[in-house]
């Protein structure tokens, strides 16, 4: 199967000073952590992990340069570009663009649930609108529709749109789509990656990988392999990681998780907050369980 961005992606969150302003001298250090420590393959920079509805375009694009800088040479850059209005994501194509990105991550438009023939044309004026590759993002939970699978197979046809991050937690629709299309699959939910793998998925978007990516790409290499029974205990062993991280909002725990292990104290911006104590501490604990 093609990996138009590798195997493992992980969505970074976006580090912030004490004062919320952007720390790119950090974000530089977190991506170097994910990609030679934890073994990423490409990484989403940008997306709603990156508390994205926050930032300005203008953090966005520096953002993105910093850490193509830092890491471009041996991962994958990944800009998330989508917003619930067409123009404002064409616009942030031709930023991720000027960054010299490797694709763009384009989201269900939210809120407004455009009907089945607006989502398709909204996805299709974005792609003409730019010469990177394209990941859809299914994640009807967040932007309240899905793409339907007869949309997904249109869109397939599309030369720049190769790839979906698939967070719609259907097995089946998704797996009719893979078997009529060569979109390639990225989950987009941590613990369902094994499942979804077993029908034809590629790999995933993590969250919870800015801690378990080296042993999950283990697993998966090992799933590819063949190796179903290794796999498959390495998967058990990390699976209340992969749902622990979103005992509350995820980037709150990863920050959270992150300060822990010496990165910048848990910023965030509003509405989102650092997660408490209690949240810090029973996620800890789930990392330490897992020998993370």
């Amino acid at each position: 199967m093609a990996q138009p961005f590798g195997r493992l992606v992980t969505a970074m969150v976006t580090p912030f000073g004490p004062d919320g302003s952007l720390d790119l001298d950090e974000a530089r250090r977190l991506a170097a952590y994910l990609v030679d420590e934890q073994n990423n393959d490409a990484l989403v920079i940008n997306g709603t992990t990156g508390e994205s509805p926050t930032t300005t375009d203008a953090e966005k694009l520096a953002l993105l340069q910093a850490v193509k800088a830092e890491v471009g040479d041996r991962a994958r850059i990944i800009a998330g570009v989508g917003t619930n209005e067409t123009a404002a994501t064409v616009a942030r194509c031709r930023d991720a663009a000027e960054a010299e990105v490797d694709g763009v991550l384009v989201v269900t438009p939210y809120y407004s649930k455009p009907p089945a023939d607006a989502v398709l044309e909204h996805f299709l004026i974005v792609a003409d609108a730019t010469e990177l590759p394209v990941m859809l993002y299914d994640i009807p939970g967040r932007s309240g529709i899905p793409i339907t699978e007869s949309t997904l197979i249109e869109l397939a046809r599309h030369p720049r749109i190769v790839a979906v991050k698939d967070a719609k937690g259907d097995l089946v629709s998704s797996a009719k789509v893979m078997a009529a299309t060569g979109l390639a699959y990225y989950c987009g939910d941590d613990a369902l990656t094994l499942p979804l793998m077993s029908v034809g998925a590629v790999g995933l978007v993590g969250t919870s990988t800015h801690f378990t990516g080296a042993l999950t790409k283990e697993w998966m290499d090992l799933l590819a392999e063949g190796a179903g029974e290794e796999a498959l205990e390495l998967y058990r062993r990390l699976l209340p990681v992969y749902t622990g991280v979103f005992a509350t909002q995820g980037c709150m725990l990863v920050k959270a998780g992150l300060a822990a292990r010496g990165f910048h104290p848990a910023v965030l911006r509003r509405p989102l907050k650092p997660a408490s104590p209690q949240q810090a501490k029973a996620f800890s604990q789930t990392l330490a369980s897992a020998g993370l």
